[in-house]
């Protein structure tokens, strides 16, 4: 995770070799990142990217859920969702999104979690828990809030199904969505830059009206993550996870 300031605005970019996916020590660090920026006063506006120009997140590390041995264990790695997702949360800054390829899982919760999602043609999302025998818990609440329970279940039941940009847009999941990154990133630089000369205090008080009605999540996303915790020692995803690693 890097974190780089200009102007008052922070970009937070992460990066893993395995298709940005995000294992406990990248979560640990974007949370940390993310709360350290939102104290900062020299920040007026959050940026919240990943490297590289094709997948934006795989979300969870597939090595790291393999290596789940206890519900201790379990419930220690889905918290690292839950601390990102609360830290988005409680930011006082807007946060806003560059997701420049497909999303998965976590990946979605993370796109859902920002302010304000930039998105190109090519930022398919889908949420592929339920089919390795988990579900999206923790990331649910932040995905439910953003497209309602009839998008959000679409996506958790049809767990192998690609929903496109264009669909994300339709549900609100993306503000907007571009045919490449050179028309995103010029959108973003707007946008960015028209929040970074605004009140800092009247845009944290309006996103303290945005997310009215989360403040349990400090207490709900954890739950969650204990239900995780416990599915992925399970036979089934057990198996499922020892078949994938062969293939």
């Amino acid at each position: 995770v890097n974190s780089e300031l200009h102007k008052g605005i922070k970009t937070i970019e992460f990066f893993h070799p395995l298709s940005n996916s995000l294992p406990g020590k990248i979560l640990h660090e974007l949370a940390a990142a993310i709360t350290h920026a939102g104290e900062d006063p020299d920040v007026a506006v959050i940026i919240l990217r990943s490297a590289g120009s094709a997948t934006f997140c795989a979300g969870a590390s597939f090595d790291e859920l393999v290596a789940i041995q206890n519900e201790k264990e379990g419930l220690a790695f889905f918290s690292g969702f839950a601390n990102v997702i609360n830290a988005m949360r409680t930011c006082p800054r807007f946060i806003i999104g560059r997701i420049h390829g497909k999303c998965v899982g976590g990946g979605v919760g993370l796109a859902a979690a920002v302010d304000y999602a930039f998105a190109t043609e090519a930022a398919q999302v889908q949420l592929s828990e339920l089919a390795v025998g988990i579900g999206p818990f923790v990331v649910g609440p932040a995905i439910e809030r953003k497209i309602g329970i009839s998008g959000f279940s679409q996506l958790a039941i049809d767990a192998s199904m690609w929903r496109n940009a264009n669909w994300a847009r339709r549900k609100g999941l993306f503000a907007e969505v571009y045919e490449n990154t050179a028309s995103m990133d010029e959108a973003i630089g707007r946008l960015s830059l028209s929040l970074s000369l605004s009140s800092p205090v009247a845009m944290a008080e309006m996103k303290k009206i945005f997310w009215e009605g989360t403040e349990h999540w400090d207490v709900l996303l954890p739950q969650r993550a204990a239900i995780s915790g416990r599915l992925v020692l399970s036979e089934f995803t057990k198996n499922t996870l020892e078949m994938r690693s062969i293939n």
